[in-house]
């Protein structure tokens, strides 16, 4: 008898930032490597915890990483891990890629980080070549500005003409343009972005550091994070502002709307993270609360340290 063995691609799927989740790539903070010189930090919340010798220890991030993976595992959601490059910061991967329906679009990143795209080939493999795309270079994009949302694909941005200038700055017009003319039934709307080098409070690395969608109606917004304020109250008329959680610039600074959803009535976050969590209870969600302080030093949380693949 002749057996004959099939192998499956993975079918992606993703339309909004909420349906049930069915897989994802979780980041890992293992060998993370040594403490980074000022010069190394990629963003101004990285660098003031350089200075002020609070930089986070390998063991504390693991620990809060672990706590996620437990959760996803009580959710029955498949979880892949990068795999493990010796002392080399890997707990961001929703940096290096995202996915837009059926699509895994590489990130055009910084270039010291392209190691990190590396680490998750044996999971890219996994999905069929026609539907992994990779964006001209003159397009910069990272995973934090993408939020898709059903009928609309929202990208943050910025567009000054000293862009060059922010290491802050981490997507471009050109790639805004482009994944809309790969998504011409989608309606890309952008916003511009506040960036600073040298103050967290006053930076909106990515999109998600300032705006998150939860449920099927409601968002956690900033206002400061938005350089253009009719930008803002498009987002907050768009949800309506009884369905908005407004965050304060401390509550920004500590990456309030950087939570991620299990699904529609599921949210994980930070456990410190008090007035934002008792609304979301109010609202009718079940939270799951973990440790995520000490990853937040480096200016990102639980969206940014995963990529979702599959939801319902």
């Amino acid at each position: 008898m002749r057996l004959f063995v099939f192998c499956y691609a993975m079918k992606l799927n993703i339309q909004n930032e909420t349906s049930r989740l069915r897989a994802v790539i979780l980041g890992t903070a293992k060998s993370n490597g040594p403490i980074p010189g000022i010069e190394e930090a990629y963003d101004p919340k990285s660098a003031e915890h350089i200075l002020a010798g609070s930089y986070p220890k390998e063991d504390d991030m693991i620990i809060e990483m672990e706590a996620v993976a437990r959760v996803f595992e009580k959710y029955d959601v498949t979880v892949y891990r990068p795999e493990i490059i010796n002392d080399y910061n890997q707990i961001f991967t929703r940096d290096i890629a995202f996915v837009i329906e059926n699509k895994f679009i590489k990130a055009n990143i910084l270039p010291d980080r392209d190691r990190e795209y590396e680490a998750i080939k044996y999971v890219i493999q996994k999905i069929d070549e026609e539907d992994v795309i990779v964006l001209p270079p003159e397009c910069h994009v990272e995973g934090g500005d993408v939020m898709l949302w059903n009928d609309y694909i929202f990208i943050g941005t910025y567009s000054g003409e000293d862009y060059s200038d922010y290491i802050t700055a981490r997507t471009n017009m050109d790639a805004v343009i482009e994944i809309q003319e790969l998504f011409p039934h989608k309606t890309v709307k952008s916003f511009e972005l506040r960036k600073s080098n040298t103050n967290a409070k006053e930076n909106a690395l990515h999109l998600d550091c300032c705006f998150q969608p939860v449920g099927t109606d409601k968002a956690i917004l900033h206002k400061n994070g938005f350089l253009v304020e009719k930008e803002y109250k498009w987002l907050l008329n768009f949800f309506g502002k009884e369905n908005v959680f407004e965050i304060t610039k401390e509550e920004m600074y500590h990456m309030n709307s950087n939570v991620f959803s299990i699904s529609e009535n599921v949210v994980i976050s930070e456990r410190n993270f008090t007035r934002l969590n008792t609304w979301l209870r109010d609202k009718g969600f079940t939270v799951e609360e973990v440790p995520y302080a000490e990853i937040a030093k480096q200016e990102g949380l639980l969206r940014c340290s995963t990529l979702p693949l599959i939801r319902d």
